[in-house]
Formats: C-alpha cells, sequence, structure tokens
C-alpha cells in the first residue's frame, strides 16, 4: 500500500500542470509535495530499478500471473521515469557531477523523457492506484 502511495505521489508531482489544470484546488495538495520532490524521485528510482531486477527474476510468473505481472511491470516503467524526472536534480548533485560523461548522457536522456513527464505521471497515478487496489479486487 505504502508503495502505491509513493507511486501516486510521484505522479501527482509529475502530472501537476495537468492536475492542476483540471482541479484548481489540487494546487495546495501539490505544493505541499513539491518540497519533497526529489527525494520522492530518488526513492522511485531506486525502487523501481529494485523491481526491475525482480521482474527479470520472475519472469516465469508470467504464464502463472499474467495480469499481475503485467501491472508491476508498468508501475516499475512508469514510477522509474517519474522518479528519474523528478530525482534528477538530487542524481546529478550526487552522483554524476563527478562525471561529465555520465552528466551529458543524463541530462540528453531527461530531455528525451522530460516532454513525457505528464505521461508518466499519469500513468504513475493509475499503475498506483493499481498496485493499492490490487490486492482487494485481483485475481492472478
Amino acid at each position: 500500500m505504502i508503495t502505491g502511495l509513493i507511486i501516486m505521489c510521484g505522479g501527482l508531482l509529475a502530472a501537476s500542470n495537468l492536475v492542476i489544470a483540471r482541479k484548481p484546488n489540487a494546487k495546495q495538495l501539490i505544493d505541499k509535495l513539491t518540497p519533497y520532490q526529489g527525494w520522492i524521485g530518488i526513492c522511485l528510482f531506486l525502487s523501481s530499478i529494485w523491481w526491475a531486477f525482480n521482474q527479470v527474476r520472475s519472469l516465469s510468473a508470467v504464464s502463472a500471473f499474467p495480469v499481475t505481472w503485467t501491472l508491476v511491470t508498468a508501475a516499475t516503467v512508469a514510477s522509474m521515469g517519474v522518479g528519474f524526472l523528478l530525482g534528477f536534480g538530487l542524481i546529478t548533485k550526487y552522483t554524476l557531477r563527478g562525471s561529465p560523461t555520465a552528466l551529458a548522457r543524463g541530462q540528453q536522456l531527461r530531455e528525451r523523457l522530460a516532454p513525457k513527464q505528464g505521461t508518466f505521471g499519469v500513468a504513475a497515478m493509475i499503475t498506483g492506484l493499481l498496485v493499492i487496489l490490487w490486492p482487494y479486487v485481483g485475481v492472478a
């Protein structure tokens, strides 16, 4: 449940422009989360790397639990994109600043992903909600 909430918070931050355009009263909630944006992004990015590793390890479960496996994979991809975009400032501050080549590659990747930030955010909100609800309504 906590995982789903973190994914949803990251998605809300990533898609904040889209959310505020539809619901202006959501701005107060988003403003409360904004100071933690980088750390939420780092948590999402690192946990999604772990989830991706586990998804590769559990490829044999695709035939037994195809819907669950697909949901977790979608949540992993969405949270990895959102985590990278939200946490990029902290990622560069603590890891990439020592290597100009890595920093340049990170900037290139961020420039390619930035236009899709809203899409990643909406996908993260949806998959985060599904991760929360899946134990109660899901089947194999």
